[in-house]
């Protein structure tokens, strides 16, 4: 028997690939992200791929369906929206209001992708439970954190839970679907500047 002998390039030509494909990857979900704001889940792939400077065939092999694409979106978008938060807490350069301010206009640009997915997703009840779940889990405690912080400086009326503000920012993004006389984001700002201690 030939023993074969590892000399290190194959697994460090491994490494390279698997990083290329992570990076690839990222790339996607973040261009896929983009695309969906702005034009829906029904956006044509070859439109993210473009977004993203990668050919078909990456996207593809990514990801084979428009579902798979969407529930990574989602997930990618949740845990983005649940590092911004972190990240926007243990900020020093803006107000507790400015962050909360800032972290409500990312959960506004997940809303829009996430109510195309209920549709992509009415005949599989189980993943789209999942979905659900972890969006409560990653997502109300940061806003709850945000919101402690912005009423401990005395920036925003006390009271207001994370679960109340985020389905009142969802409501109001609902009517957004295909109505160009409608802005939900003009509205979800007028409703955090209510908000605001005067």
């Amino acid at each position: 028997m030939v023993e074969v002998v590892d000399t290190g390039e194959s697994a460090g030509q491994a490494s390279r690939k698997r990083a290329d494909a992570r990076r690839n990857e990222q790339l996607l979900l973040d261009a896929a992200a983009a695309v969906f704001v702005a034009s829906g889940v029904d956006a044509p792939v070859r439109d993210i791929a473009a977004r993203a400077g990668v050919g078909m065939g990456t996207v593809y092999r990514h990801f084979p369906t428009r579902a798979d694409l969407i529930i990574a979106v989602y997930r990618h978008q949740v845990e983005t929206c649940a590092e911004a938060g972190s990240a926007l807490i243990a900020s020093k350069s803006r107000s507790p209001y400015e962050a909360l301010a800032e972290w409500v206009d990312l959960f506004v640009d997940f809303l829009v992708t996430k109510h195309g997915l209920a549709a992509v997703l009415q005949s599989d009840r189980t993943r789209f439970d999942a979905l659900h779940t972890l969006f409560l889990e990653r997502l109300v405690p940061v806003c709850a954190q945000l919101l402690t912080a912005a009423e401990e400086a005395e920036e925003i009326r006390p009271g207001v839970t994370a679960i109340e503000l985020m389905y009142g920012i969802g409501n109001l993004c609902i009517g957004d679907e295909g109505d160009g006389q409608y802005n939900a984001r003009r509205l979800v700002h007028l409703l955090i500047a209510g908000l605001r201690r005067h």
